[in-house]
């Protein structure tokens, strides 16, 4: 069984017992958090399809680490006028490990 959900902006294709990384939640390492914008529930031949989310559809997750990315690089320089900017970028983000789909 797999699902379609929606968070941080981004939609994600799940399977239970996936682990991926998504925008930034406020859980603690450990806690349990729940995923109600279900886009799509399939399995098999099976297809559900919401509009735009399914009614009564969750998929339940384990937060395993809170963490930050790897440091993204923004250079800004303009020929012939002494001017450079030079800025960094992290960006945070949560992982997670589907453990039930409910549609």
């Amino acid at each position: 069984m797999y699902a379609i959900v929606a968070t941080g902006g981004k939609q994600y294709r799940v399977k239970e017992g996936e682990k991926l990384r998504v925008e930034k939640l406020t859980a603690e390492a450990g806690d349990t958090v729940e995923l109600d914008k279900v886009l799509l529930v399939g399995e098999g031949d099976s297809v559900k399809v919401g509009a735009p989310y399914l009614d009564g559809a969750k998929v339940t997750a384990k937060v395993a680490a809170q963490g930050r990315g790897d440091k993204v690089k923004i250079i800004k320089f303009r020929r012939r006028k002494h001017h450079r900017k030079q800025m960094g970028h992290r960006q945070a983000f949560t992982e997670i490990e589907i453990t039930g789909i409910s549609a």
